[in-house]
């Protein structure tokens, strides 16, 4: 039984990871935790280990179609190192119900995101990775732009880097709206581009959780079957992200994200009581 809902599970994450570019990966969890009966802490582990895999294959995916922009992925992910390595820490001194809870709060700040949130028209943009292989109109960038530009990367990095680290989780809901909105990035760039910092920022907490000696025993029955299936949806994800309305495909995600967080909400309370 535990290895069908991993499979069924990770078939829906997976797909929306990408699709979406790392948001459908803040369901990973709630399903390990409520689904799988996993403790916070193990769950924010496991949940790493899937997520990052699944990334790492779904951005080569979106790199064959000359969506990813590694130098920008990459550079999001190493200013997330400190606040990974922070959120790591933190995690492990808090009690798991209270973890939850915030984690209910964080859903309801990504669905209020995505259902507020409106396509943005993208202006064109620097070519910052030749090996990506997109075609983008190039504007030489004064000082100041630049200035700007890298302290956006910089904060973005910091938030996405404790996030990663303290839930679990690869953040994709921040990324994708950052790089669409003061990026200027059109969404497919933003989605392959959200891949690699996730994947990276992924691997970044695992070694912090290593290094501070936490248990990274994982439990393979549900690592193996959830991670095959999500790699496997990913891929379908990334063809069908540019086929589908993306603000329609957005929406229903919200919803199901506050769905979601008052469940996990009401139950980390309980808990709590």
């Amino acid at each position: 039984m535990t290895v069908v809902v991993a499979l069924a599970v990770g078939l829906l994450i997976g797909a929306l990871l990408g699709a979406l570019g790392g948001g459908g990966s803040i369901l990973a969890v709630p399903a390990l935790v409520y689904l799988l009966g996993q403790t916070a802490q193990q769950a924010t582990t496991t949940s790493l280990v899937i997520v990052g895999l699944t990334a790492a294959v779904a951005a080569v995916g979106h790199a064959r179609a000359g969506n990813t922009r590694w130098g920008t992925g990459s550079a999001l992910a190493v200013a997330g190192v400190p606040a990974s390595a922070l959120g790591t820490a933190l995690n492990q001194r808090v009690d798991g119900d209270v973890v939850l809870l915030a984690f209910s709060a964080l859903m309801l700040l990504a669905a209020a995101g995505m259902l507020g949130s409106a396509p943005e028209p993208a202006e064109p943009h620097v070519q910052d990775d030749a090996a990506s292989g997109a075609t983008a109109v190039v504007h030489p960038l004064g000082p100041a732009r630049r200035r700007r530009r890298g302290l956006r990367v910089l904060l973005a990095g910091l938030v996405i880097g404790a996030l990663t680290g303290f839930f679990g989780v690869g953040g994709g809901f921040i990324i994708v709206p950052v790089m669409v909105v003061a990026l200027r990035f059109s969404m497919p760039h933003a989605v392959g581009t959200s891949l690699v910092a996730i994947a990276l920022n992924s691997v970044v907490a695992l070694v912090a959780r290593s290094a501070g000696n936490v248990d990274l025993d994982l439990d393979l029955a549900v690592v193996l079957p959830f991670t095959a299936a999500a790699i496997g949806a990913s891929l379908l994800g990334a063809r069908l992200a540019d086929r589908l309305p993306g603000g329609a495909l957005t929406r229903a995600f919200g919803g199901l994200l506050v769905l979601v967080a008052a469940y996990v909400g009401v139950q980390a309370v309980l808990g709590l009581a």
